[in-house]
């Protein structure tokens, strides 16, 4: 965290911190990473207006709320080679103490699923997962591949799923059977059981970054940022069923809309959010947001989407019913991660 930044005038010290400005967070919020000025903001997403501001810790990209929308978790990614994740207490509007991961290095993708948060980390290659009530890392899972940036965990949170930059792969991760091990020996500590989990590498186009589970369950689509295509995955299958020619050079995030019927695609360098159709695969609308876009996120009720335009320093607005840009928000500069948090 930084230190308070002391102004004198006219013989008045007076510190200034990031929260000064404050207001009480609204029990739905957007937020907004910046990359160059390391903070996370909260948005009011009826006013667009930010509320507050804290400290994100150092190489902010990717931020996710627990369930109940009080904690927001920032991973301090640093080209791989960081090896922190700041969490941020959301009501009280407070960066709290770095998650401190060891080894661990290059922490970026984030999904809070059961009550755990669960994180990629492309230095270690491997994915992991912290209890924030024991506040221990209680599982690692190795993936064996390049660079393992996002992930999803599916709602049984009996599978996961990764993209593999530069292996240029998706990696399905399932929890397998369970096997006992003897450790009794009549010394009353019966058996152990251990987990295990099977790997499944699925080759997809080059620069695999960006992805999304479609609402049903039944399909991943994965931007392939170097080759410009889209994978389209059958998760029974564990395979892909299709490559679109999508032109999408530098795809940076991709999403599906609630309704799973328009899939929404950012690039870093392109300047315009592409929309495509899920159904038939097609694209539906290019629209113009800027100079390129890192971020992205989907409001839960499928009306607007929130893009991180990172060379132009806004998050635009996008209505998803007219296809158009609604509005921009100043949250910082170099704005990257999204994510949503609703208070329970």
């Amino acid at each position: 965290m930084k230190a308070p930044i002391l102004l004198t005038l006219a013989g008045v010290t007076t510190a200034v911190v990031l929260s000064a400005q404050t207001q009480s967070t609204p029990s739905t919020a957007l937020l907004v990473l910046s990359k160059g000025d390391l903070t996370l903001s909260t948005v009011d997403p009826s006013t667009l207006k930010v509320l507050g501001r804290v400290p994100s810790g150092p190489d902010p990209h990717e931020v996710i709320a627990s369930a109940d929308g009080r904690t927001a978790y920032i991973s301090n990614y640093g080209g791989g080679s960081f090896n922190t994740i700041t969490p941020v207490d959301l009501v009280a509007q407070k960066a709290l103490e770095p998650i401190q991961l060891g080894a661990i290095r290059g922490p970026h993708g984030l999904v809070f699923a059961g009550g755990k948060l669960w994180f990629t980390a492309e230095g270690s290659k491997p994915i992991g997962r912290y209890d924030p009530v024991s506040k221990q890392i209680d599982l690692v899972l190795g993936t064996g591949q390049n660079r393992t940036h996002m992930l999803y965990v599916f709602p049984d949170l009996n599978r996961i799923v990764t993209s593999n930059i530069t292996s240029a792969s998706m990696t399905f991760i399932e929890r397998g059977t369970m096997t006992g091990r003897g450790g009794g020996g009549g010394g009353g500590r019966g058996d152990a059981a251990e987990i295990n989990w099977d790997e499944t590498v699925i080759p997809v186009g080059r620069g695999a970054e960006g992805f999304d589970v479609s609402p049903d369950g039944t399909q991943i689509w994965a931007a392939n940022a170097q080759d410009g295509t889209i994978s389209v995955i059958d998760v029974a299958a564990k395979k892909v069923i299709d490559t679109l020619a999508a032109n999408v050079a530098s795809a940076n995030r991709l999403k599906f809309t609630p309704d799973g019927k328009q899939v929404l695609v950012s690039s870093l360098r392109l300047p315009d959010l592409a929309i495509f159709d899920a159904s038939t695969r097609k694209e539906a609308k290019r629209i113009p947001i800027g100079r390129g876009a890192a971020g992205l996120e989907v409001q839960p009720d499928g009306k607007r989407a929130f893009v991180s335009c990172t060379p132009d320093d806004y998050v635009a607005v996008i209505d998803l019913a007219s296809q158009t840009v609604a509005g921009k928000i100043d949250a910082g500069k170099q704005p990257d991660g999204l994510a949503w948090a609703a208070r329970r």
